[in-house]
């Protein structure tokens, strides 16, 4: 599969994420202001491909000229909750000194690590599972999209996935469908049908009726930020489903690379928590599916305390608060 986002002709081309799974669409943004709008409708979403788009917005409004500090401030401030996209903002800011080749070469090398710093961070959490859950093979449930998706080619939670997957370790994946967007249904459940994986697809009021029922041997998500703590910032949702984990006694994993880990914040009450527009709930395919005056609570993201965390894994190992 190729990367999620990229570099090419003087473009970021990246995977429309918001065509899938009904058609396969790249898209090529030419401007910064194609970027933000990208950015801004999940067309790119997850915590690790942002932290690429940001290095890459950067090197693409080098490369127009302008003001390029300006075009930074934009993009790094697109969506508030991921700490990822603001940091690959200021890695590639930090070689415009140096000029335009400069910059691009640093936003490539973002790309670069993250594949592999994804892979080692999934490696580990493997072996944590493993550690964890002596059952064989493993029923694992998955919220919102933590795969190639949300990466730029491999996959932070779902990378697990496909550790385990090769050593024919996995019975299945249950996969949360994740409102109110689907990320789940629609970008989880696409990759594990590419990858071969066993899935089924629920509903997330299903999640703790499911480990009520035996039926799931660890709990595996990602993050868009992690405080010095380690409470954890993630798609709204699981901070509930942590909560039904530790009450069934089932563990929760939460892996994501150290470019997540946001040191500056002491715990979870400090992080900024994005809310989308009402529209995502009211509407479906554009079809009203409430009252005209219904008011609506949207959060994207909600904090996970660490007391609920089994375990947050990056390339490092097991996280220490």
């Amino acid at each position: 599969m190729r990367r999620t986002i990229d570099w090419a002709d003087g473009a970021i081309v990246i995977i429309d994420q918001t065509a899938l799974p009904a058609e396969f669409r790249l898209l090529e943004l030419r401007t910064v202001g194609e970027l933000v709008d990208a950015i801004k409708r999940l067309a790119v979403r997850g915590a690790p491909a942002l932290g690429a788009a940001g290095a890459l917005g950067v090197a693409l409004a080098a490369r127009l000229g302008g003001d390029v500090r300006a075009d930074a401030e934009l993009i790094a401030h697109a969506r508030p909750t991921a700490v990822n996209l603001a940091w690959g903002v200021g890695r590639a800011l930090a070689k415009l000194d140096e000029g335009e080749d400069a910059v691009l070469a640093e936003a490539l090398a973002v790309l670069d690590e993250d594949e592999r710093l994804n892979k080692t961070a999934s490696a580990h959490a493997a072996e944590v599972v493993l550690a964890e859950c002596p059952r064989r093979p493993l029923r694992l449930l998955s919220h919102c999209n933590a795969g190639r998706l949300a990466t730029v080619g491999w996959g932070s939670a779902l990378g697990v996935v496909w550790h385990l997957h090769e050593r024919g370790l996995v019975e299945e994946v249950l996969v949360d469908e994740t409102r109110p967007l689907l990320q789940g249904a629609r970008l989880t459940a696409w990759e594990l049908a590419q990858a071969g994986v066993p899935y089924r697809v629920q509903p997330d009021g299903a999640a703790a009726a499911a480990m009520a029922r035996g039926l799931v041997d660890c709990v595996l998500v990602g993050a868009d930020r992690i405080a010095a703590n380690g409470d954890v910032a993630n798609k709204i949702g699981t901070y509930g489903l942590a909560i039904a984990a530790r009450h069934h006694g089932v563990p929760f994993v939460v892996v994501a690379p150290s470019s997540t880990v946001d040191g500056k914040l002491a715990d979870g009450a400090e992080i900024v928590i994005e809310e989308r527009d009402a529209r995502e709930l009211t509407e479906y395919a554009g079809v009203p599916v409430t009252p005209p005056d219904a008011r609506v609570f949207n959060p994207a993201f909600d904090v996970t305390p660490h007391s609920l965390v089994t375990a947050v894994v990056t390339e490092h190992g097991r996280l220490t608060p």
